[in-house]
């Protein structure tokens, strides 16, 4: 197994590591941590209209945000992140984000994008180029399909990490 396989099928993993660091280090303040949730809430949003949109491992999709990015969860979880990372008020919480961030997502990337080569071949090489993101598919959000697509889970993660953090800050008075 590459280095990139492996930091991707172990990012579950990492991110709950990296998770514990923050959970130790954080500092928040009741202003860091709306500002941190607001920005979270924003990337959790994207997300889930992602997660509405998708058919993970069936076809190249190119509705929603799928229309301009080719990664929208991702996306989404990097502006996370970065709301965890406003909320923990530490420089090392910071760096462990982007140490995290920029080795397992560029590592999910690149291993995602080599299975829907070899599963779609041009379609998602021409998707990939832009050709087809304007194309076809009038698909509209659905709720169902995010919830069967677990974005229920990454919700989760985020109320429970910044209930966390607001119960470090209730303590801390």
């Amino acid at each position: 197994m590459t280095l990139m396989a492996c930091l991707a099928r172990r990012r579950v993993f990492l991110g709950f590591v990296t998770a514990a660091a923050t959970a130790v280090l954080a500092q928040p303040t009741w202003r860091s941590w709306w500002t941190g949730l607001a920005i979270a809430i924003a990337g959790e949003a994207i997300r889930v209209w992602a997660a509405g949109h998708v058919e993970k491992s069936r076809e190249v999709t190119r509705s929603g945000p799928y229309r301009w990015t080719r990664h929208p969860l991702y996306a989404g979880s990097c502006v996370i992140a970065a709301g965890v990372v406003v909320a923990a008020m530490h420089p090392v919480v910071a760096a462990l984000a982007v140490i995290y961030m920029g080795t397992t997502i560029t590592a999910a990337i690149r291993t995602e994008e080599a299975f829907l080569r070899r599963t779609f071949g041009d379609t998602y090489d021409r998707y990939a180029r832009s050709d087809l993101r304007d194309v076809g598919e009038a698909r509209r959000f659905s709720l169902a399909r995010a919830l069967a697509n677990r974005e229920y889970r990454a919700v989760v993660g985020v109320l429970v990490g910044f209930a966390f953090l607001a119960l470090k800050i209730v303590l801390s008075l």
